[in-house]
């Protein structure tokens, strides 16, 4: 008992030493992938991430979007605008939790080497909070127009690269925000598939009349089955 109680017991302390390993790697990595960004310099990484990321503060740049797609995309644009929100919204809700039962801070100021750190909330790193949302309004958008989803998808990865850029959040924190974004969009997708009122597509194959010749609508008991019409039997009468 005692040799066995010792074998499990090693075993155990293998596994967390080697979670323990993996976890200060991931760790290493993210602060050096954080370091590095934080240094870019140059107009993009200066001027526009940080307008771009400034425009999406309150999710103002995804609700600006959806209110031109309703307004000026008819009724395409109307539905690309209701998936957008919704699964913006989904993404926020699950980032929101994610934040509340892991809480991690942020990048050391050391890593960042620009002033920008000082303007980084207090709230968890894990997952990035801005990242989710734009993943997931992304990712809504593109199955009903995806010509608007790709220059979502541009303004989205812009968005992940300044919060790393800016030391608010590590790569690992806005990859979790992607993963999040798509879950959520997956969730509202197929919560806006099955909301009431909306009436299942049903395609109908129809077969054209040859000229001469009449198609009428007869019992089942004197013809087969028509395909494309279930529970409906025509003959053919000359």
């Amino acid at each position: 008992m005692s040799v066995g109680s010792g074998r499990g017991g090693c075993g155990a302390a293998r596994v967390c030493g080697a979670g323990r390993g993996a976890a200060e790697r991931l760790l290493a990595w993210d602060r050096a992938l954080t370091r590095r960004a934080a240094s870019w310099q140059g107009v993009w990484a200066t001027k526009v991430l940080p307008a771009v990321e400034g425009s999406a503060e309150h999710t103002k740049l995804w609700l600006g979007t959806a209110a031109l797609l309703a307004l000026a995309g008819g009724a395409r644009g109307r539905r690309a605008a209701l998936a957008g929100v919704a699964g913006m919204w989904t993404g926020q809700v699950f980032g929101g939790a994610a934040k509340h039962l892991w809480d991690r801070r942020r990048p050391p100021e050391r890593l960042v080497p620009h002033d920008r750190v000082e303007e980084r909330p207090d709230s968890s790193s894990f997952p990035s909070g801005h990242t989710a949302a734009a993943v997931a309004f992304t990712a809504s958008v593109v199955p009903v127009w995806p010509a608007v989803g790709l220059g979502c998808a541009a303004a989205a990865a812009a968005i992940a690269v300044e919060r790393v850029h800016s030391g608010a959040h590590y790569p690992s924190d806005v990859a979790a925000g992607a993963v999040v974004g798509l879950a959520g969009a997956r969730l509202a997708r197929r919560a806006l598939a099955c909301r009431p009122g909306r009436a299942p597509v049903r395609r109908v194959t129809l077969r054209v009349p040859v000229p001469g010749r009449v198609l009428m609508p007869c019992g089942p008991a004197r013809t087969g089955r028509c395909r494309g019409f279930p529970g409906r039997a025509w003959r053919r009468d000359t």
